[in-house]
């Protein structure tokens, strides 16, 4: 077998691609072989006005200072001879998940790998201060949203007898994440979804894995408190944050045949935060 990743004639659908991790993973995707939809919440041509509870403040303000890239990521992946697409879709509408998976596999064929990207991270306060409508958003994106696109792509992977399902978890779900009740949890919950998966898919060529990463250079990252930030840093082994492209690198190769007899686990790409460092 060769050592190389090649998801040649592989087609994979991105959640949460806008930016950020989701569309590091969509470019690598793309540079290993796949074709590649890219579904997010926000798409640079749609002019429609939303609210910040339903976008989020970190979308928000992405939006606000031109970082959202779902379309331009799409054009980028068909210049290297790829196709790809740019769909708006709420993960949290089974009617638009349905209808994005029934479209990628008009237009494309199939939907061969689902990366579960697509989440919010914003809700920050300690358990007196949590807010239960946002706690109950954060269920509805980050863990039923994941459901719900698993679910529309399970058919179709049982079938051709061959899927891969990637979900990004966390080290807050791992380790939980201090005022962070509602990410915590539903990431934590991901992982749970990711393990019945495994078991569920195995006997038809369907495997199911979580990444869980710690604190990646991202957009939220910069947006964050940099003293907060220099903190968690110190804690990982290697003193500073991972890239996008870690993360990425990861992805492409749980999706790949080399990762074939992998399934049901928890993928550190973290920076040994998780170990104790001093």
């Amino acid at each position: 077998m060769s050592l190389e990743i090649d998801l040649s004639g592989r087609v994979a659908l991105v959640t949460g691609g806008s930016r950020g991790l989701g569309r590091a993973d969509a470019l690598t995707l793309a540079r290993a072989g796949a074709d590649v939809v890219i579904a997010d919440i926000q798409v640079e041509s749609d002019e429609s006005s939303e609210t910040a509870e339903r976008y989020g403040v970190l979308a928000q303000v992405a939006k606000a200072q031109g970082l959202v890239f779902t379309e331009q990521t799409a054009a980028e992946i068909q210049g290297m001879g790829r196709r790809s697409a740019a769909i708006k879709c709420d993960v949290t509408d089974r009617e638009q998940v349905e209808a994005t998976v029934a479209r990628v596999v008009e237009e494309l064929g199939a939907v061969d790998i689902l990366i579960n990207n697509a989440a919010m991270l914003d809700h920050v306060g300690q358990i007196a201060d949590q807010n239960p409508d946002l706690w109950e958003r954060d269920l509805r994106v980050n863990l039923t949203g994941a459901f719900n696109c698993a679910q529309a792509v399970w058919p179709h992977m049982k079938e051709q007898k061959w899927g891969r399902i990637v979900n990004m978890a966390s080290v807050a779900g791992t380790l939980g994440g201090f005022g962070q009740a509602s990410y915590s949890t539903t990431k934590s919950g991901i992982l749970g979804l990711t393990k019945t998966l495994a078991m569920e898919g195995g006997k038809h060529g369907i495997t199911a894995n979580a990444i869980v990463p710690g604190i990646i250079g991202t957009e939220a990252f910069h947006f964050a408190n940099p003293a907060m930030n220099e903190r968690i840093a110190a804690r990982t082994v290697f003193k500073r944050p991972g890239d996008p492209q870690d993360i990425a690198n990861a992805i492409a190769f749980l999706c790949s045949d080399l990762a074939g007899y992998i399934t049901g686990v928890e993928l550190n790409v973290s920076g040994g935060i998780e170990l104790f460092v001093f």
